[in-house]
């Protein structure tokens, strides 16, 4: 590699000085309530272009992701029959001249959140970085990089159960009437399942974050398991919003397995914590006599 030329290599280590003093000046990257707002309104422009865009590739392909949010209603056989172009059989419908438009609209934003996701993600991430310790950062990248595939698979198990639910919900129409679904009611239905199923997954990571902040310990999840898994499925079956009961126990007995995979974790670091900080009063019963040592008496005896 050549060698840079003295005085760009002067001005170099000159810019490096400046930048290592402003640092010690500011060790914690404090800045004022002015700059924090124009941080703030900076962050906030990078991620509505970046939903904008994502838009306009949700309108452009709008046809492709509206056969994706139809397929589970449209290829479940329903009272024997399959499909949505049927007059009266699981048909979905538009009541106003202008909701065509807002539906595109709609999915075209529903795109542009999932697509534009890392980079709002990241916006967010780094205008609360500069304000976290190392300790408090590593947590923060642990959490990230677990609540978004965690939330991901909650999503997809929904789609894979959506067929399921409407089978047994649109089972129940009794004969001679017909299936007439408003395309508004089965968006906002399909999303308020993938949320759920999505929000339910992230349960176990709860359980584990608490653990590694030392509120919840093994001994005390092991006590309260029985309680633990009950309370999973009571949350899912009132975090889904349908009544459909094999649903609920797809979606109770996923997140009963993670719980289970989240109780490992938490016994895993409650073994390396009591490895790395052990206790010289476990083990012992409420009624019997802590050991005494020499340390202990010198330093009781200290002025």
């Amino acid at each position: 590699m050549a060698k840079l030329p003295g005085a760009v290599q002067g001005a170099r280590i000159v810019g490096e000085r400046f930048v290592q003093s402003q640092r010690r000046q500011n060790p914690e990257g404090r800045m004022p309530l002015v700059d924090h707002l124009r941080e703030l309104r900076n962050r906030i422009v990078k991620m509505a272009l970046a939903l904008v865009a994502g838009m306009i590739v949700g309108f452009v392909f709008f046809n492709q992701a509206w056969r994706f949010i139809e397929r589970p209603l449209c290829r479940t056989p329903i009272r024997g029959q399959t499909g949505c172009h049927i007059p009266g059989t699981n048909q979905l419908i538009l009541n106003g001249p202008l909701d065509p438009f807002y539906l595109r609209v709609k999915i075209a934003f529903i795109v542009g959140v999932i697509l534009s996701s890392p980079i709002w993600l990241y916006q967010i991430w780094a205008f609360i970085a500069p304000g976290l310790y190392a300790r408090e950062k590593r947590w923060s990248y642990i959490f990230l990089g677990t609540a978004v595939p965690l939330f991901g698979a909650g999503i997809t198990l929904c789609y894979l159960s959506l067929g399921r639910s409407m089978h047994f919900l649109l089972g129940l129409t009794p004969q001679g009437v017909g299936n007439y679904i408003q395309v508004d009611l089965y968006l906002s239905f399909v999303m308020a399942m993938m949320l759920a199923f999505g929000l339910a997954f992230e349960v176990p990571l709860f359980i584990v974050m608490l653990n590694m902040v030392g509120i919840l310990t093994h001994q005390r999840f092991r006590k309260w398991r029985r309680v633990m898994i009950f309370g999973v499925f009571l949350i899912a079956g009132m975090a889904n919003p349908s009544p459909d009961p094999i649903t609920m126990l797809i979606l109770g007995g996923a997140c009963a397995a993670l719980v289970e995979v989240a109780e490992l974790i938490v016994w895993s670091n409650d073994r390396r914590r009591a490895r790395l900080h052990p206790d010289p009063y476990a083990g012992l019963a409420d009624d019997e006599l802590s050991p005494i040592t020499l340390e202990d008496t010198e330093t009781s005896e200290r002025p």
